[in-house]
């Protein structure tokens, strides 16, 4: 078995203060795979001690030196990305093919992005040609607690670390305990490439601790967190007590409106694109609305398609998708789908229990309900799961009405062969992001949500900005 118990901070592997073992579970086969520690208040005091003493001298460093040494991490990260794939299909169940395609190629990506945004960023400019003694001053927020998810890790690190690497803050990485041995290999690299000690921090730990103990903490000037509405409604009360900047990535129950002239493929695309990762995406498009003349047959195309899909473990090559994260998530999954039977959805494809050929490992039937209502649970609530429900609408104003019916916000899609219809819907759904026909965002686009979804943005130029004060400066005189 894996053992890692040691924290990064100050530049150095440290042993815990005040840990506890934890297992970390190969959702595969539900036996452990590695053990860390989780840290307490002692060790998060140590790491933000660490951060809040490196932030003067790192936030007064020339932006073009903070630039170059993301620009090593990069390449030290293209370097390590084979490990990086690794431990994620170990930890979170990611397919080994896809973990090396997707999961591992979306840190490199980010960072990628954030370097292309900040050459062109200007930490200093003049107010304007009325104003050329006035000067505005992009100014580092200061220490920053980055609390990150297990679904898609690399993704959320480097979306935070990247930016605020950048922007000149000091940090405190507390990755999710379900998937942290991507972040230690994370961390390693942050020591390869050179940062400077305290710059970069890592404490493992859980929500309830670490977690905690960074939202509540009189010195972190800033909270990134990306995870759940409930968990970030609680951290934003926390977080109220400093007053805090606090950014939140949150949930989404995102709508897939399909016009009848989208046709056969638009339906496969939003079941593939329900079903990658095991449905463990914030941004999948769990409600398929479909227009009413089209509707029967995109159900059989929807059942179709999840049919074909193959479920497996993840350390098996190949195009199907693993299992969900650990039986707390497994179980939430089979309650919902039951509760979508019990409330008169149709079962067009998978349902209740695992695939047949598995009787071990956290693994779930691809799944469509059809004939759903808006009122029904499994259309109101985010299951993060390989499951999703379809139900038919008869004019775009009610299309956008229903798609709107949701107290998320993140990121909706829209199918359809008419440009003019699409660039109308994509200004009426209310979303952070509208994806259409299919095509993906580009890099550097703002990633965030509105509503419950949350707020702020990550990504290139909003991503870099999201850690940086806006300071206004009188009577400056030209350099």
């Amino acid at each position: 078995m894996i053992e890692k118990r040691q924290f990064y901070i100050n530049g150095q592997w440290v042993d815990p203060i005040d840990g506890r073992d934890h297992h970390v579970i190969n959702p595969s086969t539900e036996e452990p795979c590695a053990v860390i520690s989780l840290g307490g208040q002692a060790d998060t005091d140590a790491a933000v001690a660490a951060a809040k003493a490196a932030f003067p001298e790192w936030m007064a460093r020339p932006a073009a030196e903070r630039i170059a040494l993301v620009e090593n991490l990069l390449q030290t990260y293209l370097d390590n990305a084979d490990e990086l794939a690794q431990a994620i299909s170990m930890e979170m169940g990611a397919p080994i093919d896809m973990s090396h395609e997707q999961q591992a190629t979306t840190g490199s990506f980010h960072l990628k992005g954030f370097l292309n945004a900040a050459k062109e960023f200007k930490f200093e400019r003049p107010l304007g040609e009325h104003a050329p003694n006035d000067q505005i001053i992009y100014e580092a927020v200061g220490v920053a607690g980055l609390i990150t998810p297990w679904n898609w890790p690399m993704n959320q690190i480097a979306l935070k670390v990247g930016a605020a690497a950048i922007a000149g803050c000091t940090m405190v990485l507390k990755p999710s305990e379900e998937s942290p041995l991507n972040a230690l290999i994370f961390a390693q690299m942050m020591h390869d490439a050179g940062f400077p000690p305290g710059v970069f921090n890592l404490v493992n730990g859980d929500g309830a601790g670490v977690g905690s103990q960074l939202t509540a903490h009189k010195d972190v000037d800033m909270i990134s967190f990306t995870g759940s509405s409930r968990a970030g409604k609680m951290i934003s009360k926390s977080a109220a007590d400093t007053l805090k900047r606090v950014h939140l990535e949150l949930g989404g129950k995102g709508a897939n409106v399909v016009f009848a002239d989208a046709g056969e493929k638009a339906v496969k695309w939003g079941v593939r694109r329900v079903m990658n990762n095991s449905g463990q995406s914030c941004n999948a498009p769990t409600r398929m609305l479909v227009e009413r003349s089209f509707y029967d047959q995109a159900v059989e195309i929807a059942a179709e398609t999840a049919n074909s899909i193959e479920v497996g473990p993840a350390d098996q090559k190949g195009r199907h998708i693993g299992p969900v994260v650990n039986e707390a998530q497994f179980n939430k999954i089979q309650g919902l789908i039951e509760q979508g039977i019990k409330e008169g959805a149709r079962v067009v494809a998978g349902g209740l229990g695992r695939p047949e050929n598995l009787n071990r490992g956290y693994f779930v039937r691809p799944t469509v309900f059809a004939d759903c209502t808006p009122d029904m649970t499994i259309m109101r609530e985010e299951i993060f799961g390989p499951v999703f429900g379809i139900m038919p609408f008869d004019t775009e104003e009610e299309a956008v009405a229903l798609a709107n019916d949701t107290e998320y916000g993140l990121t909706n899609f829209v199918q359809t062969a008419d440009p003019v219809r699409a660039n109308r819907m994509a200004r009426r759904l209310r979303s952070g992001m509208v994806e259409m026909n299919g095509k993906s965002r580009s890099m550097g686009s703002p990633f965030g949500g509105m509503k419950q979804s949350g707020n702020g943005r990550e990504g290139g130029v909003w991503g870099i900005e999201d850690f940086l004060e806006v300071k206004a400066v009188s009577d400056w005189t030209p350099e």
